[in-house]
């Protein structure tokens, strides 16, 4: 088939009007049906999905067997503990669970889990793969083993990596979960057993579960030494090495056979270097290889610490940053010379647990602020804070310097609710795409809105030319997050000018984080590259993998998926080259 294109640049309406896409017609075109009749969509993380549970129980079914390593006293043990859950849980079910821990608006419809899908290869193709992808696409989500036996929230799933390898115009697919060692070791016990950090750990019944767990570790029967994180959230290829993470625990490696299969290697302490946890979104400085990244702590000082590593792997001491409370650090920025820390309004109140309530909270009296500090800095005492009232940004898209200027300027999705992802709010959710200016010189702050009201989006998910992170860009490629939490399609955002394109993914259609792949690193055209995006269509209940050319935003190849692929977050691709170099 001749390559295909489709393109969508028409003007966005706002999120309240209704949504129309209009396909550029071309005789070469991979045609996507368009309904004549508009229609109102909505969702809200807060609220059911179009679509239910698949007519398949996609969990793992629970098993009452007690693993062959138990003595006689941990199963006794065993069955009073679970005698306890099960009395909580009823205590629990008299109480209706707020909407952003109840499993059936959380993890219903494209939000399901999936079984893993051993690999399968000469997959369907519409179009033709750009002869420069040659590699694997990866994306990480979380993929719940077992159903929920009480509160869960999205965030919650365990860790599965999607993966389409590409070779020479062939795609192959395969999905494995990572094989961490809450999950190793829920499967043995043949249920969930460790407390779940958004759904579970909030109120009197939350402060039980902890209590519960830590008394299944007493007598043998969980082990938290090992961590117990989820590995769902981000994805980085460094040193050799493909490391799937979130910020509750250290790193997990995983490695992609060479037929295109993932194997989980193991918990990555970076040659014991690494004794605390790291959040899901380290930056790899495209010009020096560094890996720089961020770790927090919700219970004791530093509540924050910075640190890095040389190309090849080896950790600079860590450097404490003093910030007053537990503050939620999902993401940060670097630029040539600094790295820019957010230390926004929601934070960790442990003590709220015990008046009945969620630990993540907005805190109101609080001043948003970012720092920057010397990548190199031996300690935290040269940062600099500049204060941006009123500003929550999940994620930071890019930040340069302008030295004529004596400013830094970020480049992040400002969220309001700023809490709304943790708890429950009637506030409709915008995450609007602004230019912070921090000005170094007189510690005053501006902000605004890249694109103009009347053509404003929420945008979340996404990232800029990773050959030209934390250095100046033009385009943004973002995740037009409408019907939120559903992703409709990518926008490109010219960042000095806010002029929008937007690419939609077809009627009833659906996606996650677009990926940008340069189709060469000395490429002079900064948009020189593709578009990789999974997609799912609520009609006909299949997947597929979108290929879209980003200077032209037309549709160039379509590769059909032989299951389902949830929404999920975050993704990297990994080149043939470098595959070939895993450690």
């Amino acid at each position: 088939m001749s390559r295909a294109s489709i393109s969508s640049t028409t003007l966005w309406p706002n999120p309240k009007t209704t949504l129309t896409c209009i396909p550029k017609p071309s005789s070469s075109s991979i045609r996507i049906s368009s309904s004549k009749k508009s229609k109102q969509i909505k969702c809200a993380l807060q609220s059911h999905s179009i679509t239910n549970f698949p007519k398949e129980s996609p969990f793992e079914l629970p098993k009452s067997n007690f693993p062959d390593s138990w003595n006689i006293f941990q199963k006794i043990s065993a069955l009073a503990l679970d005698a306890v859950e099960t009395s909580l849980i009823k205590q629990e079910q008299k109480h209706t669970l707020p909407k952003t821990a109840n499993p059936e608006i959380q993890i219903s419809g494209n939000f399901a889990p999936v079984p893993e899908q051993p690999v399968r290869h000469h997959l369907p193709v519409q179009g033709t793969i750009p002869g420069h992808i040659n590699g694997v696409y990866l994306r990480n989500g979380a993929n719940p083993l077992f159903e929920p036996i009480s509160g869960h929230h999205l965030f919650d799933g365990d860790g599965m990596i999607y993966a389409v390898k590409f070779d020479q115009g062939e795609a192959s697919y395969a999905c494995r979960f990572t094989e961490t060692q809450r999950l190793v070791q829920e499967r043995a016990i043949g249920k969930p057993v460790f407390p779940k950090a958004i759904g579970e750990l909030h109120g009197h019944s939350g402060i039980a579960k902890l209590l519960l767990f830590y008394a299944r570790g007493l007598c043998g029967l969980v082990d938290h030494s090992q961590g117990i994180g989820v590995a769902n959230a981000g994805l980085v290829y460094f040193n050799n090495r493909l490391l799937a993470m979130s910020e509750d625990d250290l790193p997990y490696e995983v490695k992609v056979t060479s037929n295109g299969d993932l194997k989980t290697v193991g918990r990555y302490n970076f040659d014991e270097q690494l004794k605390s946890t790291m959040i899901a979104h380290p930056k790899v400085d495209p010009v020096s290889g560094e890996l720089f990244a961020l770790s927090y702590d919700v219970v004791k000082k530093p509540y924050l610490k910075y640190f890095r590593f040389s190309p090849d792997g080896v950790k600079s001491k860590d450097v404490a940053i003093d910030l007053g409370k537990p503050t939620m650090v999902h993401d940060f920025a670097i630029t040539e010379n600094y790295v820019v820390v957010p230390d926004h309004q929601v934070v960790f109140k442990l003590s709220e647990m015990i008046t009945g309530g969620s630990p993540v909270v907005y805190d109101k009296e609080k001043v948003s602020r970012f720092g920057v500090l010397d990548k190199y800095a031996e300690d935290g005492s040269g940062i600099k804070w500049v204060e941006v009232p009123d500003c929550f940004c999940f994620h930071l898209w890019n930040a340069w310097e302008e030295p004529e200027n004596d400013e830094v300027v970020v480049i992040g999705s400002c969220m309001t609710p700023a809490d709304s992802i943790f708890n429950e709010s009637n506030e409709e959710l915008k995450s609007v795409l602004s230019e912070i200016r921090l000005n170094l010189k007189t510690g005053k702050s501006t902000r605004r809105p890249i694109i103009a009201p009347e053509n404003d989006v929420n945008l979340e998910a996404g990232m800029v030319n990773k050959n030209l992170l934390g250095r100046k860009t033009k385009f943004a490629y973002l995740a037009i997050a409408e019907p939120w939490p559903k992703v409709s399609g990518f926008a490109k955002v010219d960042l000095q000018t806010g002029e929008t394109k937007k690419f939609i993914y077809g009627d009833e259609k659906y996606g996650g984080e677009p990926l940008f792949l340069p189709r060469d690193p000395n490429s002079e055209a900064e948009d020189d590259g593709h578009i990789l995006a999974f997609v799912h269509d609520e009609k006909t209940w299949k997947s597929e993998l979108q290929i879209v050319n980003a200077m032209t935003l037309e549709l160039e190849a379509i590769v059909k998926l032989p299951s389902r692929v949830p929404y999920g977050f975050h993704g990297t691709f990994i080149s043939a080259k470098d595959l070939a170099t895993q450690a």
